[in-house]
């Protein structure tokens, strides 16, 4: 039986690229590259929740708030927090896991008392879903906001205006990390579309040596792992790698804003980033609502199909993070409905590679999030 995995580096760099060379000359074009692509002055960084912080520094005071989306990472919250700045969460679309017009209004009416201090607003296309640009700037104008953009879920995509992500917002954060759009395992990069407020310096350590090296490895390690999952011991040789600190987890990953890329991850993105050509669209994810997960995940893994990381467990994932955040639960109640219902396919496999999939949560389906 042929076996299909939500992240395991499925579609990251090979054995080979995670041991391939990098140079000086891979950190300047990756930097020229970018810089060009978004129109904006390039600092390369040691993964996205760092540059998302350095652009946070930039363009606010510290104890300004800033509007994040209900339904996102522990890394978005991290930037906001490190930046010195106050995240505040606005509720949560069904259809698209993004704020819009609608809740932002909603948000804004019941945050009358201290939107004084509400400064700016973080865009991040979740699972690469794209906002209505158009109707977010507008509340953005009206309200004085300034607006940033993280694509970790969405480089590439287009708005619904026809505009690229990463072209509107005063600055624009990305990630390299495991299982996104541009997997080059760890790094990222922030463009100043707009001269900052603050001057913040560029980002020049190299990385530590212990991060470089689980880098290196990592791609041997997860081929390994799939290969043990075929006597279901692929998962147990994952959480000894851990324990170890062999891998690293995604969500813990240091933010340091002093540290760069390594060569050779400089190297992996820009060749990814020149050969672009994400299938759905430049969408992350295919996700669905069902009814009773645990039953559909468990017939999933049955036929081969590996997606129990189904990408967010709680609005603000991962979940041993979700207590130090203090989610408004009561305000933001479609995010928290939806993580418990949420499931959510890759899009590196062909539509044929996931039909049988698609069959098999059919009679699950909540009757949302499914076309």
């Amino acid at each position: 039986m042929k076996r299909y995995y939500l992240g395991l580096n499925a579609n990251g760099p090979s054995i080979k690229e995670g041991f391939s060379r990098g140079n000086s000359r891979d950190l300047r074009e990756l930097s020229d590259f970018l810089a060009k692509k978004y129109e904006g002055t390039c600092y390369l960084t040691k993964n996205g929740r760092s540059a998302l912080c350095i652009a946070l520094q930039s363009y606010f005071e510290s104890g300004d708030k800033i509007i994040v989306n209900a339904f996102t990472c522990y890394a978005v919250y991290e930037a906001v927090i490190e930046a010195g700045l106050v995240p505040v969460f606005a509720d949560i679309d069904e259809k698209t896991l993004n704020f819009n017009e609608k809740t932002l209004n909603v948000f804004w009416e019941g945050a009358a008392i201290h939107a004084n201090r509400i400064k700016g607003i973080i865009v991040q296309n979740s699972l690469g879903n794209p906002v209505d640009i158009e109707k977010i700037e507008k509340f953005a104008k009206k309200r004085g906001l300034t607006i940033i953009e993280d694509l970790a879920h969405s480089a590439g995509i287009r708005y619904p205006d026809g505009r690229e992500a990463g072209t509107v917002g005063v600055a624009a954060a990305l990630s390299f990390g495991k299982d996104k759009c541009i997997n080059s395992i760890s790094g990222g990069a922030v463009i100043f579309r707009e001269t900052p407020v603050h001057e913040v310096e560029a980002p020049v350590k190299p990385p530590k040596l212990s991060d470089h090296l689980r880098a290196r490895f990592y791609p041997l390690f997860t081929a390994q792992c799939k290969k043990l999952n075929a006597i279901h011991l692929g998962g147990v040789m994952m959480q000894v790698l851990i324990k170890l600190h062999f891998v690293e987890r995604s969500a813990d990953n240091k933010l340091d804003v002093s540290r760069r890329l390594s060569e050779f991850e400089a190297k992996l993105a820009l060749r990814q980033l020149r050969s672009f050509r994400h299938r759905g669209e430049g969408k992350l994810r295919d996700f669905y609502f069902v009814k009773n997960r645990a039953e559909v995940l468990s017939k999933l893994r049955k036929n081969g199909y590996f997606f129990d990381a189904f990408w967010y467990e709680k609005p603000v994932s991962p979940e041993r993070y979700y207590q130090k955040i203090k989610f408004p639960e009561k305000t933001c109640p479609t995010a928290v409905k939806i993580t418990k219902e949420i499931i959510n396919f890759p899009l590196y496999y062909s539509p044929e590679e996931l039909a049988p999939a698609k069959e098999i949560i059919k009679p699950y389906l909540s009757g949302r999030g499914y076309d």
